[in-house]
């Protein structure tokens, strides 16, 4: 029988690209909000826009008494996050930016349905919708590889920037990897599309060997390297004019890249901006957690998983589980497997993986998941400490 063979293709955008910095910027907020109010009744949902010198902070949010985050700190943080990225140019520069902040109280309709949730001891859900997790065994953090290694090239040229080991090169950058596969396995990088902004003056063909160095140490080893053909560096021949000042940015508009590249279904919600009570966030890092934990418990090779619920509802409305065919036990004992092992109410969700704190900020470039949980409780739902019940479970 012939090898099943064909093309995947996932992106990546760096720190610097103008939807990431809104997705920093929000997050900052969130992190200051839940860092202030230890009662973690802290509530935001905050969006960020930015464009050529200018940077708007808008939303609602809500927090117990003297933890409120004032304008002037709000204006402060996105000044703070802006710096951080690298940017200080001419015409967007995080000092002489104009910032406006347009942030107001939480309405208390959607206050009283997530506090009460029809039940006095827990919350409801703090909107409708659904979410997914993902995991498979084509990396060692088990993420789909093209995303992975977008990813990767990204935030491996971002710490040499930020060293001061790559003079020239701005914080503004995009790639994109497509991936041959054989029978369901990558084999080789069949393109690599890497365009970054850099200093007027610097050849295309210095940046090209630049980043070459980056793409060849990503990649499982040198095999893996497109023909000379199909590596793209700066396409269009020049990026000097980027970020804000190119394009406009808003929160939320990286959805895909934030997730799984593509490779797994998206129930549509953003995360960055958004307390862990919004279970468009919470679900959905619950959702990866348990995807991830059934795979290292090799019950599958692949796992999606999708969770629903309602606005101010406590329990989740559904949940699915599909191993694509790779599974070693039916999924319906899987899916028992995970109510026996897991609180899917939002609470539960929250107290599980410990999301009532300020550990949002780090999320908001190079990917939600595939990323290694910190002692300070960074991306704790990329544990493995769920392999044990799941197994004793099924």
């Amino acid at each position: 029988m012939a090898s099943k063979r064909y093309l995947f293709t996932s992106e990546s955008v760096s720190e610097g690209h103008p939807d990431k910095i809104c997705d920093r910027v929000s997050d900052a907020v969130v992190d200051a909000y839940l860092g202030r109010d230890e009662t973690a009744h802290a509530r935001c949902g905050v969006e960020t826009l930015v464009t050529t010198n200018y940077v708007l902070v808008a939303g609602e949010t809500r927090s117990a008494e003297g933890g409120e985050v004032s304008h002037e700190e709000i204006e402060a943080l996105a000044r703070a996050a802006i710096k951080d990225i690298g940017y200080d140019q001419e015409n967007f520069h995080w000092e002489h930016n104009q910032v406006d902040v347009r942030v107001h109280a939480q309405s208390v309709d959607i206050a009283q349905g997530v506090d009460a949730g029809g039940n006095a001891k827990d919350e409801g859900a703090g909107d409708q919708g659904l979410m997914f997790g993902f995991a498979c065994r084509e990396t060692d953090v088990l993420m789909p590889a093209a995303i992975h290694f977008s990813h990767e090239i990204l935030r491996t040229m971002a710490e040499a920037r930020h060293s001061g080991a790559l003079p020239g090169i701005g914080p503004d950058s995009k790639s994109q990897v497509t991936l041959e596969y054989e029978d369901g396995r990558p084999i080789r990088a069949a393109s690599v599309v890497v365009s970054t902004q850099h200093a007027e003056g610097m050849s295309q063909s210095d940046i090209r060997e630049l980043v070459r160095t980056f793409v060849a140490n990503v990649l499982p080893d040198e095999s893996w390297m497109p023909e000379e053909d199909n590596f793209y560096v700066n396409p269009t021949g020049r990026f000097v004019i980027g970020g804000p000042d190119s394009d406009a940015g808003l929160t939320g508009r990286k959805i895909i890249v934030d997730t799984y590249g593509g490779a797994s279904p998206h129930g549509g919600g953003a995360f960055s901006g958004k307390d862990p009570t919004k279970v468009d966030r919470s679900a959905a890092y619950a959702t990866r957690y348990l995807a991830k934990n059934v795979v290292a418990a090799g019950l599958a090779d692949r796992c999606t998983i999708q969770v629903a619920y309602a606005i101010g509802v406590t329990h989740p409305l559904s949940l699915y589980v599909n191993t694509d065919g790779t599974g070693v036990v039916p999924e319906e004992q899987i899916v028992a497997a995970i109510e026996k092992c897991m609180d899917l109410t939002p609470r539960g969700i929250r107290e599980h993986l410990s999301l009532n704190r300020p550990i949002y900020t780090p999320t908001a470039a190079y990917g939600h998941f595939g990323r290694a949980p910190t002692d300070e409780g960074h991306f704790s739902w990329e544990r493995t400490d769920l392999v044990d019940a799941l197994k004793a479970a099924v």
